[in-house]
């Protein structure tokens, strides 16, 4: 690195300033030069101060051919209603035409957009709240090659329209909703009625029910008395059909023996007949033979009804046992009968004290349901009550968006006073730079270095210039600022790192530099977010986002006029000056080695003629 001698720069800045008030000319083209920035910044400002609210003088054509129709009895005609509120309306120029007029007027661009109500618009609407809804629908032209801004403004001229039918549209279905509000209203109150009613019914027929249940509770100590008693003669029938059992047992013995004496008895007479023959003996002995024969024949008889007795008596013995046994099961079965009219009455009990509960619940809630339904009906009463035109105001706008606004702006102007702000000071670093030679180093005394810095010094004055002309600009426009001091200072520190940045560009590489910063001018105005949100850019300008100085530049006067944020302004008021410290270091080398080529390539550009 050559050596620097600090008289040569005092010498050469003495020498800048004292050509800078040579003559009148030189004077004014340097006041030129230090107002045409600031005029760039503030006319554009000016032009965008408020374009939303400067549309008045846009004419927009309205074609009305709406012919009404009838809803709910009551006459309804939309399109006269849109043309109403647009007459009170001064967001646009509205022009209310015929179609031929609007279609013409449009094609030709008299009008740039225009917008013709359809003859059934009115009967579409109404027919939304019956069985076949038909959409209503707007024809919009717009004029697209007319302008391009233009086209942007009238859209929201016909969302305006497009609110407001929308608007009446759901005016219509909520009215008639509310109306079906009254009618719920009068179903509720009805049926809040009819449950009492059935309310009253259950808790009487719990009361029959209850006393129902008294009768079955005395009743079942009966029914467990007689169950007793039953089962006491079921026990004594069981015990006498035992005794029953064991006599029958006894007989059919009885009787066995009785038909084997009969038998003898029988056989003894006949043996008695076979073997003596009366009439041989002697009548003493004859009579006494005879008896005894007749006592035989008798006995024969009497063993054969022994006999016969014996068998009636074994039957009646076997049926005596059947018929003890039967009885036995039947006194078994009675017992069973008498346990089971317990657990019957026992039951009944039970069941009738269910009963009893599931009346008084089942009153209980639909009394609870009956006082629900009244409050119900009571609660719609009051809703059905509303005076219906500011019900309809309600539903036009049912729900208001309360909007809190962090560091407000009274006007579109100040809003992008960041980005024009700092982008007239870098147009005024390229401009100065242009029309004031940065200098070089061949055929002088002074060695490239010295060059560069005593230069400098009249390029960071036209600066500061420049940026208090600015300032100026800014506060007689009315641009609003948050913080003054720190804006004044945030604004001369921007435009004296850009000069900085452009004169070390275009004093190192002459021509070249030149056309270097025209190109991160270019870059700048879509890259640094200034206007649009960096996130919808292309990918490109996404990427050179972080590299571009008037990205940082922008977040320090954004900050500084409309509310800083430290967190913010610091880091880029650190790297913008890095920036410059950077930029003066890699100018200071290049310079010394790139002057020589430099000059070189300016004398050829300048021998052409053209440069």
């Amino acid at each position: 690195m050559s050596k620097i001698n600090f008289s040569n720069i005092t010498e050469i800045i003495k020498h800048d300033l004292k050509a800078s008030f040579s003559n009148p000319i030189v004077i004014l083209v340097l006041v030129a030069i230090i107002i045409l920035p600031s005029l760039y910044a503030l006319l554009n400002i000016q032009a965008c101060w408020d374009p939303y609210e400067n549309t008045d003088e846009v004419e927009f054509a309205i074609a009305n051919l709406d012919n009404g129709s009838t809803f709910e009895g009551t006459y309804l005609n939309v399109g006269n209603e849109i043309v109403k509120d647009l007459k009170n309306n001064t967001k646009f120029d509205w022009k209310f035409v015929t179609e031929e007029e609007l279609r013409k007027g449009v094609h030709d661009g008299d009008y740039y957009a225009g917008i013709i109500i359809p003859k059934n618009l009115s009967e579409n609407i109404a027919s939304i709240t019956s069985d076949n809804p038909k959409q209503a629908k707007l024809e919009y032209l717009v004029n697209i090659k007319s302008n391009p801004v233009a086209t942007k403004l009238t859209d929201s001229g016909a969302n305006t329209v497009y609110t407001t039918v929308n608007a009446k549209i759901v005016q219509i279905i909520n009215l008639a909703a509310y109306g079906k509000l009254g009618e719920l209203q009068d179903g509720l109150s009805a049926g809040a009625g009819q449950l009492y009613s059935g309310g009253s019914q259950l808790s009487a027929g719990a009361s029959q029910i209850s006393a129902g249940a008294g009768q079955v509770s005395s009743g079942v100590s009966e029914v467990q008395n007689g169950a007793s008693q039953v089962q006491n003669g079921a026990n004594q029938v069981q015990q006498g059909s035992s005794a029953i059992n064991q006599g029958a047992s006894d007989v059919e013995k009885g009787s066995s023996s009785i038909k084997e004496s009969a038998s003898t008895l029988e056989h003894g007479s006949q043996e008695i007949q076979s073997k003596v023959d009366p009439s041989t003996l002697p009548d003493p002995m004859k009579e006494y033979v005879e008896g005894n024969i007749k006592l035989a024949n008798g006995s024969g008889e009497l063993a054969k009804g022994s006999s016969q007795l014996a068998d009636g008596s074994v039957k009646l013995a076997n049926s005596s046992s059947k018929l003890a046994n039967g009885a036995s099961a039947v006194a078994g079965g009675a017992n069973q009968l008498a346990g089971g009219s317990v657990e019957l009455a026992e039951g009944s009990l039970s069941l009738a004290a269910g009963a009893q509960m599931l009346s008084s619940s089942a009153s209980q809630a639909l009394f609870s349901a009956a006082g629900a339904l009244s409050s119900s009906a009571n609660s719609l009463s009051s809703v059905t009550g509303i005076n219906e035109s500011e019900l309809g105001d309600y539903f036009y706008s049912p729900i208001k968006l309360d909007r809190h606004e962090l560091f407000p702006v009274p006007d579109y102007g100040s809003d992008v006073a960041p980005f024009y702000i700092v982008l007239s000071m870098w147009v005024g670093a390229i401009i100065t730079c242009v029309m004031i030679t940065p200098g070089t180093s061949q055929g002088t005394k002074y060695t490239p270095l010295e060059m560069y810095f005593g230069k400098v010094v009249l390029f960071i004055i036209m600066s500061i210039l420049q940026a208090a002309v600015t300032i100026g600009g800014a506060y007689l426009l009315g641009i609003h600022i948050a913080n003054s001091p720190l804006f004044i200072f945030s604004a001369v520190l921007v435009s004296v790192i850009f000069m900085i940045l452009v004169y070390s560009i275009i004093s190192a590489l002459g021509q070249v530099g030149k056309g270097i910063g025209v190109i991160l001018l270019v870059l700048q105005i879509s890259g640094t977010g200034g206007i649009y949100p960096i996130e919808i850019m292309h990918s490109f300008f996404q990427t050179l986002y972080p590299y571009l100085p008037m990205t940082y530049a922008i977040t320090l006067i954004r900050e500084a006029q409309l509310g800083v944020v430290w967190s913010n302004y610091i880091p880029a008021l650190t790297i913008l000056i890095s920036i410059g410290i950077i930029t003066i270091i890699v100018a200071s080398i290049i310079k010394q080695k790139a002057d020589k080529s430099s000059k070189y390539f300016e004398e050829r550009l300048k021998e052409s003629g053209l440069f």
